[in-house]
C-alpha cells in the first residue's frame, strides 16, 4: 500500500491546507513557483508512447510526426507536470496493472518534484472508458436516436464512477459538434443534426460525468463538423449567424446547465482563423460572454498545427505564444510548444509572464477542486485501496449499454408488416457486418481505436455478433450465413453464395454498414471521410442481388453515418438502422427483429435518397428545399425525427395556455398521445417552431422540445411543453440575439415532416434583445393514464 503521508499534514497557513479558501491557497502556491515550474503545469505527457521507436499506428492526427524524443522521465518531471495522457487508453493494459502504473507514476511525480503537485490524468470516454476490457456503449449518434437524456446521464455517471475508481480525473467527452455534412468521418461521434437535440443529450452526459467527480471536456469548440466537403480538418466557411444559432447552443447549454469544467478547441479554422489562435472565441466569447471559468485544453497537437498545417505561426515558440494568448491553457497530448520554446519566449520578454500566470491559476484551481493540492493526497485510487478485483465491464454498465442500444434502434421502413418476424423455419443472415463484432462499435471504442493494432490480444469482452444474437433469438430456425462481400474492398466473389442462401430461406437478413477506424483505416471514424453517401465498397450491389431473389429481405445497417437508401426503399421487406450500438447492440437489433424489443429509436440525422454530395440538414430554409428553382432535389428519403414502431399512436387535443405569447413570457403547449395498437411501445413527441416572417432567413422549422413517452397498449399520456419566448430567438442582422414580435407556428408530431397538430400564436410586445443568460431548454411534463383492459383493445 502507498505511504499515505506522501503529502504530509501542512503547517498552519500552508497552501496544502484544504480548510483554507482554494483561491488563496493557489495564489500562495504560485508565489513559490519558478517560471519552469509554472510552465510544467501547462502541458501533458503521453507516457505510454515510446518516443524513440515506432509506437504503432496513430491514435491521434500526425501522432508520430510530433512524437519527438523527450528528456529522461526524472528530468522531464522535475519541475512537475500538468497532465498524464491516456495511461489506460493507448495500449492494451490489464486494468489492475494500469491502476498500479498510474499510481506509481503519480507517486514519482510528487516525490521527484520540489513542490509535489500531482498530475491530472485524462482519458477518452466517448463510448465508455476507452480502455481494454471496458464497457463499450453505443456511439453518440445512437444516443441521439434514443431521444433519452435520462438514460444518457445514467450512462455517463457510471462511466465517471469507473474512471474515478482507477485514478482518472478528466474525460475527453462529449462531442457537441452539430452534424452538418454526413460525409465527415466523425459524424458517428456527433449526436445529430439539430442543436437542441445535441444540447439536451450532451448536457445530460456532462451532468452524469461531472456528478461522478470527473471533469467533462466539451469538444470541439467550435465549428469543427462544418468543415468543407466533409473533410477532416478542412476550413470552415460559415457566417457568424449560423455559428451562433446552430453551432454554439450545445456548448452554452452544457456549460450553463451541465457545469462542464473543461473545453477543447477545434482543429478547423473558421473563416480563416484557427480556434487555437482566436482570443475572440476562447477568451472574449467563451469566458467573457458565456462566463466559463474552467480550463481550455488543446485538441491533440492542435498547438503544433498552428505552425505545421495552418501556417499562422513560424515556429513552435510562435505557436505557443498564439495559443496561450488566445486562451489555450494546456497543450496536449504531449509537450512540444509549451516547453522550452515557450520558456525561451518568456525569458526574452516576447511573451508576458502574466499569460502563463493566467493559465497556471486556472489549472491549479481545477487541481485543487479535485483534491490534488490537499495534504494527505493519496496516489492510490479507491480500487487499489479496497484491494479487490477490478471489473471494467460490470453488470450494471452492461445493463445500461443494453437499454441504450435497444432504445437507439430505428425502424425506418416496414411496408408489408414483415417485422416483427414470425419464427422462421430457415433464416439467411448475410452481409459483411453479420458476423463481425467490430461492426457494432465506433472509432473511439477501444477495440477499434487501439485493439485492432494488437491482433494477438483478445477482445477482452463478451460480445456476440448479430449472427450469434439471431441464432439465440430464433433457436428453432435453421440459420445459413454468407459474407457476400467485404465492407470496403471491391470484391464480388462472395455475392453468389449470399444469393444462394437467401433463395433457400424464408427470410433474409442482410447486414451491411461500416468498419469504423482512424485516419483511413475504416469507412467511418476520425479521418475516414467519404466522397459521397453511397454504401462503401460493393455493398449496394450485394443488396441489389439479394432483393432480386424474391425472398423477403430485411436490411439492417450498422453504420456511423446515414447512407443513401433510395435504391433499397420500396424493395426491401423492412429497413432497420443502428448507429454503432455497442457491445449489447447485437441483442438489441435481434430483439427488434423478433419483436421482443419494441422499436423506439428516431433519426437524429436525415437519411438521403441519393448518394451525391450531402443534402442540407432539415434546418434548411424554404429555398434550401425542393422546388422549381433547381432541378436538384435534396428531400431526404427519411427525415430527421423519423422512426416507426410496432403499434400506432394517435395525437389529439392540442392546447396552448393563452391566445398570445409575450416576447418575454412563456406559453405551455399540450397534447395527448394514445397508443391505439395492441402492443406496448414508446413515442417520441416532438415540438417544432416555425417563424414565417423574420428579419433574417430562418429554417422552415426547428426542434424546440421533445419527450420520450412510454405507452402501454391502450394507454394515453398528456404531454406539456413549457416554452419560453427565448426559445424563439435568433441572431438578427446586427448579430444580436433577438425575439421578434409576430406570428409563429408551433407544431407537434412524430417527426420533422410528420406533424400531426399545429397552432399559430402571436408573439406580442416589443422586440427584445436576448443575452447569454437566455432560457436554453424546454421543460416537459408527462402525465400517463392507465390503459384499458387488453381485451377491449382493437386487434
Amino acid at each position: 500500500m502507498t505511504d499515505r503521508s506522501l503529502l504530509d499534514a501542512p503547517p498552519a497557513g500552508d497552501w496544502r491546507d484544504p480548510a483554507r479558501p482554494l483561491a488563496e491557497r493557489v495564489r500562495e502556491l504560485m508565489a513559490q513557483m519558478t517560471l519552469e515550474e509554472k510552465v510544467a503545469q501547462l502541458y501533458g505527457v503521453w507516457t505510454t508512447i515510446d518516443q524513440g521507436s515506432d509506437g504503432g499506428a496513430d491514435v491521434a492526427p500526425n501522432q508520430h510526426e510530433f512524437s519527438e524524443p523527450l528528456p529522461p522521465w526524472e528530468e522531464l518531471t522535475r519541475p512537475g507536470l500538468g497532465q498524464l495522457t491516456r495511461v489506460f487508453g493507448t495500449v492494451p493494459v490489464e486494468p489492475l496493472t494500469g491502476a498500479r502504473v498510474l499510481a506509481a507514476t503519480q507517486r514519482g511525480i510528487v516525490e521527484g518534484s520540489r513542490l509535489g503537485i500531482p498530475a491530472l490524468a485524462h482519458e477518452e470516454c466517448l463510448t465508455g472508458l476507452a480502455a481494454w476490457q471496458a464497457t463499450v456503449f453505443p456511439t453518440p449518434l445512437a444516443w441521439g436516436a434514443t431521444f433519452d437524456p435520462a438514460t444518457v446521464q445514467r450512462m455517463a455517471a457510471g462511466i465517471g464512477e469507473l474512471m474515478r475508481s482507477i485514478g482518472v480525473h478528466q474525460g475527453l467527452a462529449p462531442v457537441l459538434d452539430v452534424t452538418m455534412d454526413a460525409r465527415w468521418g466523425r459524424t458517428e461521434e456527433t449526436i445529430g443534426e439539430d442543436p437542441y437535440l445535441v444540447a439536451a443529450l450532451g448536457t445530460a452526459y456532462v451532468r452524469g460525468l461531472e456528478g461522478a467527480g470527473i471533469v467533462s471536456t466539451l469538444k470541439h469548440f467550435a465549428g469543427y463538423a462544418a468543415s468543407g466537403a466533409g473533410r477532416n480538418h478542412a476550413p470552415v466557411r460559415m457566417g457568424a449567424r449560423e455559428l451562433a444559432d446552430v453551432v454554439l447552443p450545445p456548448f452554452e447549454t452544457a456549460l450553463r446547465e451541465g457545469g462542464a469544467r473543461s473545453v477543447m478547441h477545434s482543429y478547423a479554422a473558421v473563416d480563416g482563423v484557427p480556434p487555437a489562435a482566436d482570443p475572440g472565441l476562447l477568451t472574449d466569447l467563451l469566458r467573457g460572454t458565456l462566463g466559463f471559468d474552467g480550463v481550455v485544453v488543446a485538441d491533440y497537437f492542435g498547438v503544433s498545427f498552428l505552425e505545421t498545417t495552418q501556417s499562422v505561426a513560424g515556429s513552435p515558440g510562435e505557436a505557443a505564444e498564439l495559443a496561450l494568448t488566445a486562451g489555450v491553457d494546456v497543450e496536449l497530448p504531449t509537450v512540444r510548444c509549451y516547453g522550452e520554446p515557450l520558456l525561451e519566449r518568456l525569458r526574452s520578454g516576447a511573451v508576458p509572464v502574466e499569460l502563463v500566470d493566467r493559465a497556471v491559476e486556472r489549472v491549479l484551481l481545477q487541481k485543487g477542486e479535485l483534491g490534488l493540492l490537499d495534504a494527505g493526497w493519496d496516489p492510490e485510487p479507491p480500487v487499489l485501496r479496497d484491494g479487490g478485483a477490478l471489473d471494467l465491464d460490470p453488470p450494471h454498465l452492461r445493463e445500461l449499454a443494453r437499454v441504450l442500444a435497444e432504445r437507439s434502434v430505428v425502424l425506418l421502413d416496414n411496408p408489408g408488416g414483415v417485422l416483427p418476424l414470425a419464427a422462421p423455419g430457415r433464416l439467411a443472415v448475410v452481409g459483411p457486418c453479420a458476423d463481425e463484432v467490430l461492426s457494432l462499435m465506433g472509432c473511439y471504442a477501444f477495440p477499434n481505436h487501439v485493439g485492432v493494432q494488437h491482433p494477438d490480444v483478445p477482445l477482452g469482452l463478451e460480445v456476440p455478433t448479430l449472427l450469434d444474437a439471431l441464432r439465440a433469438e430464433f433457436p428453432g430456425a435453421t440459420v445459413d450465413t454468407a459474407r457476400g462481400c467485404p465492407v470496403q474492398e471491391i470484391d464480388r466473389s462472395g455475392i453468389a453464395d449470399a444469393v444462394r442462401a437467401a433463395r433457400e430461406a424464408d427470410v433474409c437478413v442482410a447486414v451491411v454498414g461500416d468498419s469504423s477506424g482512424l485516419f483511413g483505416r475504416g469507412t467511418s471514424g476520425e479521418g475516414c471521410d467519404a466522397a459521397d453517401l453511397a454504401l462503401p465498397g460493393v455493398q449496394q450491389e450485394l443488396l441489389d442481388a439479394l432483393l432480386e431473389t424474391g425472398t423477403p429481405v430485411v436490411v439492417v445497417l450498422l453504420t456511423g453515418r446515414p447512407y443513401a437508401l433510395g435504391a433499397v426503399a420500396g424493395r426491401a421487406a423492412a429497413v432497420v438502422q443502428a448507429f454503432f450500438p455497442g457491445e449489447e447492440g447485437a441483442g438489441a437489433v435481434a430483439g427488434v427483429l423478433s419483436g421482443r424489443v419494441s422499436p423506439s429509436g428516431r433519426l437524429p440525422v436525415s437519411v438521403p435518397r441519393g448518394p451525391g454530395g450531402s443534402p442540407a440538414t432539415y434546418l434548411a430554409p424554404t429555398l434550401g428545399r425542393a422546388g422549381g428553382i433547381s432541378s436538384a432535389d435534396p428531400t431526404p428519403l427519411w427525415p430527421f425525427g423519423h422512426g416507426l414502431g410496432y403499434t400506432t399512436v394517435e395525437y389529439s387535443g392540442l392546447e396552448l395556455s393563452g391566445d398570445a405569447w409575450a416576447t418575454d413570457g412563456e406559453v405551455t403547449v399540450s397534447c395527448t398521445v394514445r397508443n391505439t395498437g395492441a402492443r406496448d411501445g414508446a413515442e417520441v413527441v416532438q415540438l417544432y417552431l416555425s417563424d414565417p416572417v423574420a428579419s433574417t432567413v430562418q429554417p422552415l422549422r426547428r426542434l424546440v422540445g421533445f419527450a420520450r413517452v412510454e405507452l402501454p397498449a391502450g394507454a394515453s399520456a398528456r404531454v406539456s411543453f413549457r416554452l419560453h419566448a427565448d426559445r424563439a430567438s435568433f441572431t438578427g442582422r446586427d448579430l444580436r440575439r433577438v425575439v421578434e414580435a409576430g406570428d409563429v407556428v408551433l407544431a407537434v408530431g412524430a417527426s420533422s415532416e410528420d406533424l400531426r397538430l399545429r397552432a399559430t400564436v402571436p408573439l406580442t410586445g416589443p422586440d427584445r434583445v436576448v443575452g447569454a443568460d437566455r432560457v436554453l431548454s424546454t421543460p416537459v411534463t408527462v402525465e400517463t393514464t392507465a390503459a384499458p383492459l387488453r381485451e377491449s383493445l382493437p386487434r
